[in-house]
């Protein structure tokens, strides 16, 4: 599955980029000395379908199928970074 990173910044409300590949991203966070996280997602699937298709999600109350809930769903099995002045935080 194609995909694509997106970098949300510390206080940043909406993502801040979005690369092709992973290194490219951490470039730019280098250069500008960013604080966030880069997270994977991927391409033409939500993050919600994508997790209850692979088994990493099951919804269990009716509120888990909302589009609020939807809308606003992140998963942990995304592979992430985190950054600090443009650093990786290991």
């Amino acid at each position: 599955m194609k995909s694509v990173w997106i970098f949300n910044g510390d206080s940043g409300r909406f993502p801040g980029g979005a690369f092709s590949i992973r290194e490219k991203a951490e470039e730019w966070i280098k250069v500008h000395s960013l604080s966030g996280v880069l997270t994977k997602y991927p391409m033409d699937c939500g993050v919600y379908d994508h997790a209850v298709a692979e088994g990493y999600f099951t919804p269990k109350k009716d509120y888990q199928n909302s589009p609020a809930f939807i809308s606003a769903f992140t998963s942990a099995s995304q592979e992430h970074y985190h950054y600090e002045n443009g650093v990786l935080i290991e």
